[in-house]
C-alpha cells in the first residue's frame, strides 16, 4: 500500500508539472485588453500600443489598449488591481499612477507592489530642467549661482502637482538647499507657455514634452536626468556628471497585471515584451520622444517599482501635506 501511494504522489506531481505548459500553450485564447490609465496620445497610450501591435502577432490575439484616465491614473491602475488574474486584463504602470499619485491620495484603493504582477519595464523619458532664453545663466553651473545668491523663492513651472518634474525640482532644490515656489498647471503645454512667455524663470519637464521648443530655440536646456548624455541632443549634460549620482530619473512606464497572475504567463510576456523593445524598428521609434528603455525581468521591475516607491512616496506625503 506504500508503494502504491507513492506512486500516487510522484503521479500527482508530474501532472502539476505538465499543467504549467499546457496552460501558457493556451494562452491567450482571446483578445487581451491592456489599460492605458492616461488620455490618448500620451506617453503611457504610446507606449501601450508600441508593444500591443508585436505582441498581437507574436500571439495571434489581439492585444488592445483601453484608455482609462482620471486620478492621476489611479482610476485605470484600480481597475486592473481588481481585475480577474487569468492573462487577458494588464495596465500600462509607470511612476505617476503606481507611486505618486496613490502617495498624495487619502484612499487610493490598492497597493502598488502587493496588488499587482509586474511583468517588464517599457521606458519613459527623463526629467530636464530649462530656463527662458532671455535668462541670465547660459548653462547649468550659472543657473546654480544665479538661484543661490537670488534673496527670494525662485517660482518654477512643472506639468502639475504630483508629477515627475514636480517631484524631481524638489527633490533637487532639498538637495541643493535654495528656495523654491511651484506654479502648478494643468499639463506641460500651458506650463511651458508660461516660461516662454517670461513669467517665470525655469521649469522642471518631461524631455519629450520640451525637445521641439529647444531645437526652435525658444527654450534653453540646463540639465536632464538621463543615466548618460542623449543621441539626438549631446550637447545637454546630465545631473549626473554635474556631481549629483542619485539625480538619475525617468517618467517611466512598464506592463503589470492584477496579483496572483499565473507566474508563467508572466514570464513568457516579459521575455516577449524585452524582445520587442530591443528590436531596432522599436529602439528607433522609442528615440523619437527621447524614451530611454531598459530590459528588465519581472523579479528586476517589481524591485524597481519597489525602489520607487520608496523613493519617491515620502517627498509626495510632504508635498500634499504643504498643499493642504
Amino acid at each position: 500500500m506504500k508503494t502504491i501511494g507513492r506512486i500516487l504522489v510522484c503521479l500527482a506531481a508530474l501532472l502539476m508539472l505538465a499543467s504549467g505548459p499546457a496552460y501558457t500553450q493556451a494562452w491567450p485564447n482571446k483578445p487581451v485588453k491592456v489599460v492605458a490609465p492616461f488620455a490618448p496620445g500620451g506617453a503611457a497610450d504610446t507606449l501601450g500600443r508600441i508593444v500591443a501591435d508585436p505582441l498581437s502577432q507574436t500571439f495571434k490575439q489581439q492585444f488592445f489598449v483601453e484608455n482609462r484616465p482620471g486620478a492621476g491614473g489611479m482610476i485605470g491602475a484600480a481597475a486592473v488591481a481588481t481585475a480577474a488574474p487569468d492573462g487577458y486584463t494588464f495596465v500600462v504602470s509607470g511612476v505617476a499612477s503606481h507611486v505618486i499619485a496613490p502617495a498624495m491620495s487619502a484612499n487610493p484603493g490598492f497597493d502598488p507592489v502587493r496588488d499587482f504582477t509586474h511583468i517588464a519595464y517599457l521606458g519613459g523619458p527623463p526629467v530636464l530642467f530649462i530656463v527662458n532664453p532671455g535668462h541670465p545663466a547660459r548653462d547649468f553651473k550659472e543657473f546654480l549661482a544665479w538661484a543661490k545668491a537670488n534673496p527670494k523663492p525662485i517660482d518654477y513651472i512643472s506639468p502639475g502637482t504630483g508629477t515627475q518634474g514636480n517631484l524631481f525640482a524638489e527633490a533637487f532644490a532639498r538637495r541643493v538647499g535654495f528656495n523654491i515656489v511651484h506654479i502648478p498647471h494643468k499639463g506641460a503645454g500651458p506650463a511651458l507657455m508660461d516660461l516662454i512667455g517670461g513669467h517665470v524663470p525655469f521649469g522642471s519637464v518631461t524631455f519629450s514634452s520640451a525637445a521641439e521648443l529647444i531645437r526652435s530655440g525658444k527654450v534653453r536646456p540646463l540639465a536632464v536626468s538621463a543615466e548618460k548624455r542623449l543621441a539626438n541632443f549631446p550637447e545637454i549634460p546630465t545631473f549626473r556628471e554635474l556631481g549629483y549620482e542619485d539625480l538619475v530619473s525617468a517618467t517611466w512606464f512598464g506592463l503589470s497585471g492584477p496579483a496572483k497572475l499565473p507566474p508563467e504567463i508572466g514570464q513568457t510576456l516579459g521575455r516577449e515584451i524585452n524582445r520587442i523593445i530591443n528590436l531596432p524598428e522599436v529602439q528607433k521609434r522609442m528615440a523619437q520622444d527621447e524614451i530611454e528603455t531598459r530590459l528588465m525581468t519581472p523579479e528586476q521591475f517589481t524591485s524597481f517599482l519597489t525602489g520607487e516607491v520608496a523613493r519617491w512616496q515620502p517627498l509626495a506625503k510632504v508635498l500634499k501635506e504643504q498643499a493642504n
